[in-house]
């Protein structure tokens, strides 16, 4: 059968189609005969051919993938013996290459125990005096290792050991090469037994990697993966060498001379030691090493005649995004600012970014500009509290720069800002809107790209400044609508639309007088079908989206089912990821308005988010020859056109295209983002259409629960977000209808997801992702109540997990802090996912008896007091004391609450009366508010300290400017009276009160006012009679509001009702004094049963 098999395999290498297909057909019925393993085994040693020796190899390796358990024993011995002599006696590198991973395949059913011969041949040919026969004895250990590294656990002493004398062979970069990638295969596998022989080998590693780069760059760069391994998998290995690590790495990625591959190579592990690793780079000093190596690289200037990739253009104003040596350097600036304590990393980067900004080099400008841009994120509450002015006026001054580069950066810097300093760099509203106004004028200008840049900025900007808008209103949207209606260029009308959205998410029902025109633009552009209006079709839907939930209910919903359908058309005839994911946003958004709309269709839009969670489509595994396996597939359709091509890729078996058997995976970013929205709509959808979504919400929570792992954060994020809502679902849907089967349907949910989103919190390494479960447990138990903790240990594990993220005991803050850590500063974000947890405490407090949480109580608060020290950060100190304002609050109303409150009460007051006094006015507001809950939540228990309560709240009132703290101030003294009216002095404090109405900025206060002044005016009516003109003055603004909520509408529609039946005089009087509009409303309050 050899012959016959080797005269086949000698036919597919022919130029001729006909030939191949005859052949391929032979193929098949060769490999139905039980005698094929041996003829494949023949030709690989015997035939003088080279590439019909490597054809065989693999072939034979398809047999082992697939059928290797179905051959017989004597087979496989038999195979095992021959590959080994074939690779002992080959001499051609391809043909080996083959053979290494035939033997690969091989070691995933052999245990290297059960095949003695390949450990023998690998011993000898490793330590082989010959340096060749090192290189290829160190190919066939990488690809036999590294196809199953766990099988070889028992030999990782002698392979350490091996890898150790490899790394000295410093004149056969192969053997480097190959000696590395195995290092890099069993480094996730290794445990506590190898990791001192794992440590002693990073200096040598380090100087094979210099050596490696010198001889090739491309296998340098993949060899350097080895230090990613070594951080992700057992930061401790490292330590110890992170600074030779780093300045390594520096090294490398500063050398212009070197690839860009390799140097980026270098720059992200940089990037990625900060990320899981910053106090131990802030420790050995190299904060100031790895700035001073990456701004030049951040400023360089790229070759002459060509620009940044982010600066040049093609036709569709679209910028050419890779990664480049640049882009990392920012990368490396942005993890910072993510991962360390701004005062420290400021303190070393202002000097460098002002040296820049100074600069003649526009080059050198444009570095210092993205240097402020990505610092936004990560920093925005030092930026905010501490320079925002400055840095604003620095920003501005690019934006009229000489040079294109610079102003292109300028209005990156500008939207980074906008998206993420917010509310303060809405203030800059009068002298930033000219400037953004002033390009967009511009925009029948040739470079799209730039013009691309300026409606970044423009919308990030606009999407925050709420009815400070409206001034800006009628010329932004002429333009907009112009740009719709007459512009030349779609990617112009794409930018167009997306503005809109943004202007909408400012401007809400303000917008209502563009709506026709906007609306009658979207329908056009999403009714026709062809490919080039894709993107701007997606936009479209998009900002339907935004116009639903922005514009009010009275102008979407009469759209509502006419955009679920014109969504459910674009799917159906469309195969597009981004389109459909915009469309899972618009049903979700359609939800919120008009949730009846989308019953009809529920089974379609369930059924096909369900599918692109489930689907791997745009998910790749990098197998070596994807297309070998055809052969072997019974179902495969004999006449299939593909096979010739088949054919030609076994032949194919280059290399250098060969990664390791499944070497990973990569997700097309459109597939990941259809997932991460499909998660985010089926949570909201289930949630806002209640009962008619329960059909539908096993197979949809299944769907989503399986997402708990995926790789990519955002879709595990999305993914407990979902979980969360699928909770609050339930929850809604048993309250509405009680029966026993709800019920114990939401329980069912509680016991799964409960339990995942803690360990979760314990274990998952991204931060942000901590973050959103930390949210969506928050959510269910907000909504769920003491449902949630029917489980009677699930009031202690929750309490415990709140309490390790305080005391950074979990995996996504760096597995823990060192001791005395308290004290010292951290990044914001690391303070941010503490005040997530934090959040959960007062949902705790009030969702079970006060008797049953006061030990876990006693646990958490010395850590959230911690916080409320002078030296720590305004936001620390500001969560501090309003987490203790809001628990104080939940004990106002469950029951123990004012014995477990009064016990607190002489831990809380010294805190909350230091806040009052604090220097920032968000602390003072927190304190104030947390004073009076204290009042109201401990009653006659805290009586003996009103005097001296009410001496600190009359010092403030005197001298008290901000808005916020003075309603504050208002309702906390409301609240005095509401629990112990007998012991407060009302002549004094009850005019100071009235004087200070209307509340300008916390409305939110006017229930906790207006039930005090009722509750007064049944104790001492000749005080409020006095008092009236100025509460009927403030009646009257309040009545008008849109925020009114119905309690707090019924008691002052009933208080200014008594004012008019019983003492008409003085209300009429009060009355008249007032505008005819405030009249009017006072009159409808009245004439209202």
């Amino acid at each position: 059968m050899a012959e016959e098999l080797e005269q086949i395999l000698a036919q597919l290498t022919q130029p001729d189609n006909a030939v191949i297909q005859q052949a391929t057909a032979q193929l098949k019925q060769a490999f139905k005969d039980p005698a094929i393993a041996p003829a494949l085994c023949a030709v690989m040693t015997t035939s003088q051919n080279p590439q019909i020796r490597q054809s065989a190899a693999v072939m034979l390796r398809m047999l082992v993938k697939k059928q290797w358990k179905k051959l017989s024993p004597d087979h496989r011995e038999s195979v095992k013996a021959v590959v080994l002599q074939a690779f002992t006696q080959e001499t051609e590198h391809t043909v080996r290459h083959s053979l290494s991973q035939l033997s690969a395949a091989m070691v995933k059913h052999e245990t290297p125990e059960s095949w003695p011969a390949l450990l023998q041949l690998l011993s000898q040919s490793t330590k082989s005096t010959n340096p060749h026969d090192r290189q290829v004895g160190l190919l066939l250990l990488n690809k036999v290792v590294d196809s199953n590294p766990e099988a070889f656990k028992p030999h990782y002493g002698q392979l350490l050991q091996l890898v150790a004398t490899v790394l000295q062979d410093l004149n056969n970069p192969t053997a480097l090469y190959y000696g590395i990638l195995t290092l890099t295969s069993i480094t996730a596998y290794t445990g506590t037994e190898e990791m001192n022989q794992m440590r002693s080998l990073i200096p040598g590693l380090i100087v094979a990697l210099k050596h490696l780069i010198k001889a090739d760059q491309d296998q340098a760069s993949e060899a350097m993966e080895v230090l990613n391994e070594l951080m992700e998998s057992e930061v401790s290995i490292i330590v110890p060498h992170v600074a030779d690590i780093v300045r390594f790495c520096l090294e490398v990625g500063a050398d212009h001379t070197l690839s860009s591959s390799v140097r980026v190579k270098a720059l992200s592990c940089v990037a990625f030691l900060i990320r899981l690793k910053s106090k131990a780079v802030m420790k050995q000093k190299l904060l100031s090493p790895i700035l001073q190596a990456i701004f030049p690289v951040l400023s360089a200037a790229p070759p002459p005649g060509e620009d940044d990739p982010e600066d040049e253009e093609d036709d569709s104003g679209e910028s050419a995004v890779n990664e480049s040596p640049k882009h990392c350097a920012a990368q490396i600036i942005d993890t910072m600012a993510l991962h360390m304590p701004p005062e420290k990393l400021f303190q070393q980067l202002m000097p460098l970014t002002q040296a820049c900004l100074a600069s003649q080099n526009p080059y050198e400008r444009k570095g210092g500009l993205m240097c402020l841009a990505v610092l936004a994120e990560g920093c925005a509450d030092h930026i905010r509290t501490k320079m925002l002015s400055s840095v604003l006026q620095t920003v501005c001054q690019s934006l009229s720069d000489s040079n294109q580069v610079v102003r292109s950066a300028g209005l990156f810097a500008l939207g980074q800002f906008s998206e993420h300093l917010q509310p303060e760099v809405s203030k800059y509203c009068a002298e930033l809107m000219p400037l953004l106004l002033g390009y967009l004028s511009s925009l029948n200008e040739a470079k799209v790209g730039h013009v691309t840049k300026a409606f970044y900025a423009l919308e990030n900007f606009m999407e925050n400044l709420g009815a400070d808008i409206e001034p800006y209103l009628p010329t932004l949207m002429e333009t907009m609508l112009s740009a719709l209606n007459n512009a030349e260029s779609l990617k112009i009308k794409e930018l167009a639309v997306s503005a809109i959205g943004a202007i909408a998410n400012a401007a809400k029902e303000l917008l209502v007088p563009y709506f026709p025109p906007v609306i009658e633009s979207l329908k056009g552009f999403l009714t026709t079908t062809t490919e080039t209006m894709r993107s701007l079709q997606t936009q479209a839907l998009d900002t339907l989206s935004v116009l639903a939930r922005t514009i009010g209910k009275d102008v979407f919903g009469p759209l509502a089912a006419e955009c679920v359908l014109l969504g459910l058309n674009l799917t159906d005839t469309i195969d597009d990821p981004d389109l459909r994911r915009c469309a899972y946003s618009l049903y979700s958004a359609v939800s919120t308005v008009s949730p009846d709309c989308l019953t009809p269709h529920l089974t379609a839009i369930t059924t096909v988010m369900q599918l692109a969670l489930k689907s791997n489509e745009g998910i790749t595994a990098h197998l070596e020859e994807d297309k070998t396996f055809v052969l072997l597939d019974d179902d495969v359709d004999e006449e299939d056109d593909e096979e010739e091509k088949d054919i030609e890729d076994f032949l194919e078996d280059d290399p250098k295209t060969d990664l390791h058997d499944v070497a990973e995976f990569s997700v097309e970013n459109a597939y990941i983002d259809e997932k991460e929205d499909a998660c985010d709509a089926l949570g909201e959808i289930a949630f806002n259409t209640g009962a008619a979504f329960l059909p539908f919400l096993e197979s949809s929570f299944q769907q989503v629960y399986e997402m708990r792992d995926f790789p990519h954060e955002d879709v595990r994020r999305a993914a407990f977000g979902a979980m969360g809502q699928f909770c609050r679902a339930q929850h809604k849907v048993w309250k509405e209808n009680p029966t026993e089967a709800n019920h114990q349907a939401l329980q069912k949910l509680l016991e799964v997801v409960l339990p995942c989103f803690l360990e979760t919190v314990r274990t998952d390494r991204e931060r942000h992702v901590v973050m959103g479960v930390l949210e969506a447990m928050n959510g269910a138990i907000k909504s769920c109540q003491g449902e949630a903790f029917k489980n009677p240990t699930r009031l202690k594990e929750i309490s415990h997990a709140i309490r390790d993220v305080l005391k950074k005991k979990t995996v996504c803050q760096d597995g823990g802090a060192d001791e005395g850590d308290d004290e010292e500063q951290q990044a914001e974000y690391d303070a941010m996912l503490q005040e997530f947890a934090g959040e959960g405490i007062p949902l705790l407090a009030s969702a079970v008896p006060a008797e049953a949480f006061a030990p876990f109580l006693h646990d958490l608060l010395p850590l959230i007091i911690g916080k409320a020290k002078s030296s720590c950060t305004v936001a620390e100190r500001s969560f501090a004391v309003g987490t203790i304002g809001e628990i104080l609050q939940a004990l106002v109303s469950v029951s123990g609450g004012q014995k477990l409150a009064g016990r607190l009460s002489n831990r809380l007051l010294p805190v909350l009366v230091a806040g009052v006094k604090d220097s920032d006015a968000e602390v003072r507001n927190n304190s104030v508010f947390g004073l009076g809950c204290l009042a109201q939540a401990a009653g006659p228990i805290v009586i003996a300290d009103y005097p001296m309560m009410l001496s600190v709240f009359s010092n403030l009132l005197v001298r008290e400017s901000d808005r916020r703290v003075i309603d504050n101030l208002c309702a906390a003294l409301c609240r005095m009276i509401l629990s112990n009216v007998e012991v407060v002095p009302l002549e004094q404090v009850v005019p100071a009160v009235v004087g200070r109405l209307p509340l300008e900025e916390d409305l939110e206060e006017n229930k906790t006012v207006f039930s005090c002044l009722a509750l007064l005016y049944t104790h001492s009516p000749a005080m409020i009679v006095n008092l009236m003109k100025p509460i009927v003055a403030a009646s009257s603004h309040v009545l008008g509001s849109k925020d009114l909520d119905t309690e707090t509408g019924s008691t002052l529609s009933t208080l200014v009702k008594q004012f008019a039946q019983h003492h008409s005089a003085e209300f009429q009087a009060a009355v008249t004094s007032l505008p005819v509009e405030q009249q009017a409303r006072l009159s409808t309050a009245i004439s209202a049963s």
